[in-house]
């Protein structure tokens, strides 16, 4: 059945690899089942949110190869909120309170100090019109509470199984400030009704705030949609992520070259019964995608799974893949320089120094008195073209041959003459990149330095 699910960030921030988590996991199920994924922000919070924040996420987005059905902003649904507002006040479910937050924070303490969980006490329900006259001609606006029914509310979890959540332990939620602006715990509902949201899958912080928005649902008449609730990215210190984490933010990664299938991957797979590798591309990883198999354990994030996610996908990353941005960039459009150098790279901007040492020779190296009798032999030994696979290793058996030098004291001496420094890519593919004149001519000069 195809399934319509949102992904409803705060534009408060930029979103971090955890909100991809979210993100991802509800665009493959809609990928999954033909069905539908809503971009939605929540934007009622007008003194946080900001148009940059929005924009700076659907960008985000994109660069994951997100792509959404339809975008929704709740700044523009007011209208929305406000009737169901309304409703819920003239069942009784919504009622008026006056409490300062100086005047809430001593109403827990107390209940604390009694050894008693900190619940709001519904003093609001208590009020006469006269009380409420008197505060308000004191200059106080409410602030308006949902009321919980008794019990518990049970669902079948996509990730978890089986959940309740107890609302006699809860305090009545707040769904409209004093200065009458919406809070995310009924938008969301009233939006996810009238958009036929049919499966929400967010945080597992999320999961009391469900057995909440189950009653909302119920109070509104509309029966809630399934739910799923994936384990959280946390640090090795079992700190969650959070938008401070501004190096981890999509935004900062996206800036740092940093492959988007790395991040998608990374951001899917840790924390699940699948291993931790790079996957090509986005419909692979949507197909490996599966709320099932997701741990009711802590998905440990370690940033350096970052890097070594990124720099296995471009070992592996064909040349189709890169060739615009190649000819764009470099001007290469040979694909063998990308198949020579890209084991190299942990960034695809690492390959910049390797084209211009390939273009325009290596950097001045003192080559040492003790690899001259290998430079010789090298230089001598070096074979007519055409050259091909094997080239590269019968050219080095006979250097070895003639001077007894193997290992390090055999290669390191070539790699400095052609390429000027101590690491870097296999040496075989950039030799036949060279081609017997270029690497000549390196040999020439390396002996020409030598002491």
């Amino acid at each position: 059945m195809p399934e319509t699910v949102r992904f409803a960030p705060s534009p408060t921030g930029e979103i971090h690899i955890g909100n991809a988590r979210t993100a991802l996991y509800n665009y493959a199920v809609a990928v999954q089942t033909g069905g539908s994924f809503i971009l939605r922000f929540d934007d009622t919070d007008v003194e946080r949110s900001r148009a940059e924040y929005a924009a700076a996420i659907e960008a985000d987005l994109a660069w994951l190869g997100i792509e959404p059905s339809r975008l929704e902003r709740q700044s523009e649904r007011l209208a929305f909120y406000d009737a169901a507002a309304d409703r819920l006040r003239a069942a009784g479910a919504l009622y008026a309170c006056y409490e300062t937050p100086e005047e809430l924070e001593r109403k827990r303490a107390l209940q604390r100090a009694r050894g008693r969980p900190p619940v709001y006490d519904r003093a609001g329900l208590a009020l006469t019109p006269g009380e409420k006259a008197a505060y308000e001609a004191e200059g106080r606006r409410p602030h308006w509470r949902f009321r919980l029914p008794d019990g518990a509310r049970t669902w079948d979890d996509r990730c978890r199984g089986e959940q309740m959540v107890n609302l006699d332990s809860i305090s009545d939620p707040v769904l409209v400030r004093e200065d009458g602006t919406y809070l995310y715990t009924l938008t969301s509902v009233v939006d996810d009704i009238d958009m036929g949201v049919t499966l929400v899958v967010r945080g597992e912080d999320h999961i009391t705030n469900t057995g909440v928005q189950i009653a909302i649902f119920e109070a509104l008449g509309a029966a809630a949609p399934d739910f799923g609730h994936h384990n959280l990215l946390t640090r090795a210190d079992g700190e969650p992520l959070s938008k401070r984490d501004n190096p981890l933010s999509l935004t900062r990664l996206r800036a740092e070259e940093v492959e988007p299938m790395a991040v998608a991957s990374l951001a899917v797979l840790t924390g699940t019964s699948h291993p931790v590798e790079p996957v090509a591309d986005l419909a692979a990883l949507c197909a490996r995608a599966d709320l099932a198999s997701i741990s009711r354990g802590p998905a440990t994030f370690d940033p350096a799974d970052v890097e070594r996610l990124n720099a296995a996908l471009l070992h592996e990353m064909p040349f189709e893949a890169v060739a615009p941005w190649l000819a764009e960039t470099y001007g290469v459009t040979d694909p063998a320089v990308w198949a020579a150098l890209r084991g190299n790279l942990g960034r695809r901007r690492d390959i910049g120094p390797w084209i211009a040492i390939l273009r325009d020779g290596p950097a001045a190296v003192q080559p040492g008195s003790a690899d001259r009798p290998v430079l010789e032999a090298a230089l001598q030994a070096l074979p007519a073209e055409p050259w091909d696979e094997g080239t590269f290793k019968g050219w080095t058996s006979a250097v070895k041959a003639a001077t007894g030098a193997k290992g390090k004291a055999l290669f390191m001496p070539l790699r400095l003459a052609l390429t000027g420094e101590e690491k870097g890519p296999e040496l075989g593919p950039f030799f036949l990149l060279l081609g017997r004149d270029a690497t000549a001519r390196r040999l020439e000069a390396a002996l020409a330095r030598a002491g």
